[in-house]
């Protein structure tokens, strides 16, 4: 009897990860494959569907392929919460055009625990191929009155510790300390749902 209960716990606990491997009307899941390990994303394709579909061109375009995620910013006095970026910081020959801000007023999603969001530059309309995960709730990058925030555009479904282990480790250099002194490398992204649809746009990257 003891041993049945055991079992039903360990189901029971492993059930929500078993329902977010399936595949999700309005969900597009990506597992980004990396040298630390490998994680999966689900991709708000009709609440965020411009910021989605600019994060899958660069997917489809294997434009992430050999990125990094490189920098870890943790809060001073909650260390386990905090970001993590990656993409293709300022190269140039796999950068895509920037399109127009979709705030989380417009879309309804939040900067929670686990979401994948665009970085971007001080323009809002600047994001391009870098991106960034939020470890626990980050609020101050939503839409205010005061501050037109981060496209949040998805969640992380499946290997989270993995996200919080990479939080973890150690940093330095730029950016106020907050490079991360060994980049992860991306090893690639792949999408996992749908058929790759690649921009046709040159890759000059991979001729180097």
């Amino acid at each position: 009897m003891k041993r049945l209960i055991i079992v039903l716990v360990a189901l029971l606990t492993a059930a929500p990860a078993l329902a977010q491997s399936k595949p999700r009307p309005g969900i597009v899941r990506v597992r980004i494959e990396t040298t630390a390990g490998n994680f999966t994303l689900g991709l708000e394709t009709r609440r965020a569907p411009a910021t989605a579909r600019n994060f899958l061109n660069y997917v489809d375009d294997g434009r992430l392929n050999g990125a990094d995620i490189y920098r870890v910013a943790r809060a001073k006095r909650a260390p386990h919460i905090g970001f993590i970026q990656g993409g293709i910081r300022s190269d140039a020959t796999r950068i895509l055009p920037p399109f127009p801000l979709e705030t989380t007023k417009q879309t309804g999603l939040k900067h929670v625990d686990g979401t994948i969001s665009m970085a971007r530059r001080a323009g809002p309309d600047s994001a391009g191929g870098n991106f960034f995960i939020t470890v626990g709730p980050n609020p101050g990058m939503d839409w205010s009155a005061v501050h037109p925030g981060y496209a949040a555009f998805g969640r992380v479904i499946e290997n989270m510790p993995l996200v919080r282990k990479i939080l973890a480790q150690p940093t330095g250099g730029r950016m106020n300390g907050t490079m991360l002194l060994r980049p992860i490398r991306i090893i690639r992204a792949v999408r996992l749902d749908g058929a790759a649809a690649p921009t046709g746009r040159v890759k000059p990257w991979e001729a180097r």
